[in-house]
Parts: C-alpha cells; sequence; structure tokens
C-alpha cells in the first residue's frame, strides 16, 4: 500500500512536483543550459555524475523543501544513488518532506497513428520492486501524442492505464503522462479527444486504484477540471512542455486545481558557475513562482 502520510501531502495539493528525472537522451541539453558544455565530460558516466550533482545541488537548497515542494520525480540512477550520504528518495522524505517518484518508462517509440507510444518495458516489475524496496511513492511514465488522431490517443491512454494496474499492483501510485506536443496546429481537438479516453479509463478502476496524471497546460482554462474532480485521481499536475517558465506559470494559474511538474522550467535560470548564494537565491525565486502558480486558481 502506498505510504499514507505521502498520499495525504499529495492530495493536498499544497505545493508543486519537481521533475528531476532527464534521461540519457536529454541529458546533454540539460546541462548545457545549466552552463555545462559536451567537451567538459568524455563518456556517459562523467555525464550522469554531472547532472546528479545538479540534482543534488538543487535538492540541497534550503528553499526545496516540502512547503513548497511537495513531490519529485527521480531518474532510475538518481534513485539508485546518494545525496548526502543517504539514498537519495530517503533523502527527499525524511530529509526534506518531498515525496518520491521514479520515471520508469524506457523511452518512445517510432510514430504511428499521430502517437509515439512508450516502448516495451520487460524489466519493470523487478524496477518497481526495487522502488518499493527504496521508499519510493509512485511512478512517472511518458508517451506523446502528436496529431488529434482518435485511434492513436485512445490506444495512447488505453497502453498508459495496462502499465498503470501493472504499477498499482506493487502498491506504487503511478503518474499517467500521455503528453500533447504544444507545437501541433490541431491541439485543441487533440485535448478534447484526451479529456475523453481518460475519463473513459479512469471510469473503469476499481475503488482501490489511485492514480496521477501529467498533462500538457490546456488552451482552455480548466479543460481538465472533471479529471481534477474525479474521485480515482490523487492529482492532476502540469508538464511545462517547452513554454517558458513565465507563460507556463500563466497558463497554469488558470487552471483550477492543477499543480505544477515542471522539469526545463524549473532549471531554467540555473548555472554550475553560480555561487551557491547565487544559486540558492534563483532556485529560491523560481520555486517561489511555480508554487505561487500552482496555488492559484
Amino acid at each position: 500500500m502506498p505510504n499514507q502520510a505521502q498520499m495525504d501531502k499529495i492530495k493536498a495539493k499544497q505545493g508543486f512536483i519537481a521533475a528531476l528525472d532527464q534521461s540519457g537522451g536529454s541529458t546533454p541539453k540539460a546541462l548545457r543550459l545549466y552552463g555545462i558544455e559536451e567537451d567538459a565530460y568524455s563518456s556517459e558516466a562523467e555525464m550522469f555524475d554531472l547532472i546528479h550533482a545538479m540534482r543534488a545541488r538543487i535538492a540541497q537548497a534550503p528553499a526545496f523543501n516540502g512547503d513548497k515542494v511537495i513531490g519529485a520525480i527521480l531518474f532510475e540512477m538518481t534513485m539508485d544513488r546518494e545525496i548526502a550520504g543517504k539514498p537519495t528518495a530517503t533523502y527527499m522524505w525524511e530529509d526534506r518532506g518531498v515525496v518520491p517518484f521514479l520515471k520508469v518508462d524506457k523511452g518512445l517509440a517510432d510514430e504511428e497513428n499521430g502517437v509515439q507510444l512508450m516502448k516495451p518495458m520487460p524489466d519493470l516489475d523487478a524496477l518497481c520492486d526495487r522502488a518499493v524496496n527504496a521508499g519510493v511513492f509512485g511512478t512517472k511514465m511518458r508517451s506523446v501524442i502528436n496529431a488529434a488522431n482518435a485511434d492513436g490517443i485512445n490506444a495512447n491512454v488505453a497502453q498508459q492505464f495496462e502499465v498503470a494496474k501493472q504499477i498499482m499492483a506493487h502498491g506504487l501510485v503511478p503518474i499517467i503522462e500521455p503528453e500533447i506536443n504544444i507545437s501541433i496546429p490541431d491541439k485543441v481537438a487533440a485535448e478534447d479527444l484526451l479529456l475523453v479516453a481518460l475519463q473513459s479509463q479512469l471510469d473503469a478502476l476499481s475503488d482501490d486504484q489511485t492514480v496521477m496524471l501529467k498533462l500538457t497546460l490546456p488552451e482552455t482554462p480548466n479543460h481538465y477540471k472533471a479529471l481534477v474532480d474525479h474521485p480515482r485521481v490523487a492529482a492532476v499536475v502540469a508538464l511545462s512542455g517547452g513554454y517558458s517558465r513565465a507563460e507556463a506559470n500563466a497558463r497554469l494559474s488558470q487552471n483550477t486545481g492543477m499543480i505544477a511538474s515542471f522539469s526545463r522550467a524549473l532549471t531554467e535560470g540555473l548555472s554550475a558557475q553560480q555561487s551557491d548564494e547565487e544559486f540558492n537565491a534563483t532556485i529560491a525565486d523560481t520555486i517561489d513562482s511555480i508554487y505561487q502558480a500552482s496555488i492559484a486558481g
């Protein structure tokens, strides 16, 4: 069963979830935005050491605590490492009051019917067992919608819920993330199709099954309000999806009950070259702005 204190914190939604789960493919870009160019490391191992150092610096900043950051999504390697001498998930909850989640997907399949489903996850059960043993509360998995194609969107959502049920069997709470590409011309139509597909799958869950949703910020404010209020949903969180932090915050503040789960927008403005004082001040301002947008509306 999920940790009740952690579930209560998530359901209260008095803050946001930090996405610290950049994968191997997106790590070079994340490091570059952080002021570390690719010529600063010569191997994948060195690259992951540098991104872990960035994540650890964020997690240890004074403002990064459960007062405004209620959860953090970890990359698998981050879960397996330590921060301040403690396993990362333990440090997040015991030292910071932040509920730990784990990214479990293995990337995206090729596009078909306007969507990219998740690649197979043959080791998911073993990974879930490791996550439970590490003190992780929930998981996150991402697929992508690139067109308002009903067949594709229904298949995308069906896959998400099929895997979610496998995850829930381990006592973990899955974050279901069918991201809509913000640049597509039929984004509004895709949002309408996604809402219907999600409602159908949620209505089919049993009373003892609880999920979370991570969705692209919609064009129409409160488009997903019915999902926010659904009894099988612990929380609906929003991804920044390529919007600047200012625009993501502005859009989020118009959606009642949705909270942030930002990645790039969270690290915007941070630099490896900053002094600890500058870094801590920057992340504190960022955390406050995302927190205010999350509790607005």
